[in-house]
């Protein structure tokens, strides 16, 4: 009897879904057993049983005393993402210098499919966020990187993403954000003021490529008792973009 093709891809596409369904929850948490990861997912207990089965055979999860992690194999995955493009690897040096120099968090950011991803951090518990995705909107190397942009590609990111408050400061409204983007594009760097965490504020800038290309943004972060005003428009601003001329120098003569 002839198998519809359309059903075999469909099945195929479910099964991919569910196996990254387990990896994301095991990824979320600290070691999950098998019932706890049925709950989480949704999913029965015999098909994360086989989901199981399958990914810690490849290596992909390892199981200790009944619960299971995320094993070493993905790490080989996510740093060929880290290292996809040689500037990442150059940012990599700038981040671990601000951090350094500053004593605050670092992070280099950049934008894949409308959303903001860490691929560098320093700070505390700083490889824990590594692949996070944040709204852009409210981070402000989510917004240095959207002020690169031009109109309507703002507008079919506000209309496909939305913009959703994060905190009482996030910023909610499209005129509003259309005149931050401009604001940045002015001076040169953007500024988060507890848009997207109370109590926190940041600074960042754009990096650019030798060809005048996006890669990411460049940004440090920390408590508004040490963000002043002074640090967020003058000091800051002006460390990150020695930064950013540093990574794009040595991407052109290495």
């Amino acid at each position: 009897m002839e198998t519809d093709e359309g059903d075999e891809t469909d099945a195929g596409v479910s099964t991919t879904r569910k196996t990254f369904a387990i990896l994301e929850a095991l990824a979320e948490t600290d070691g999950l057993t098998i019932t706890e990861l049925t709950r989480r997912t949704g999913l029965s207990k015999s098909t994360v049983y086989r989901h199981l089965a399958t990914l810690t055979d490849m290596g992909y999860v390892v199981e200790r005393d009944g619960e299971h992690y995320v094993g070493f194999r993905l790490l080989e995955i996510s740093e060929q993402a880290r290292n996809r493009e040689t500037g990442y690897a150059a940012a990599k040096r700038s981040v671990f210098e601000l951090g350094q120099e500053t004593g605050e968090r670092a992070v280099f950011t950049v934008e894949e499919r409308g959303e903001a991803v860490y691929v560098h951090r320093y700070g505390s518990r700083s490889n824990t966020l590594i692949g996070k995705r944040r709204p852009l909107h409210t981070l402000a190397s989510g917004k240095a990187i959207l002020a690169e942009w031009d109109d309507d590609d703002v507008a079919r990111f506000v209309a496909e993403k939305g913009l959703e408050a994060v905190t009482d400061d996030t910023i909610t409204d499209p005129d509003e954000l259309r005149a931050e983007l401009e604001r940045i594009r002015e001076r040169g760097y953007a500024v988060n003021d507890q848009e997207h965490m109370d109590g926190l504020r940041g600074v960042a800038v754009p990096v650019y490529t030798p060809d005048d290309d996006l890669l990411g943004a460049l940004g440090v972060f920390g408590p508004t008792s040490r963000f002043k005003d002074e640090a967020l428009h003058e000091e800051l601003p002006a460390r990150l973009r020695d930064k950013a001329d540093e990574i794009r120098v040595t991407l052109a003569y290495g």
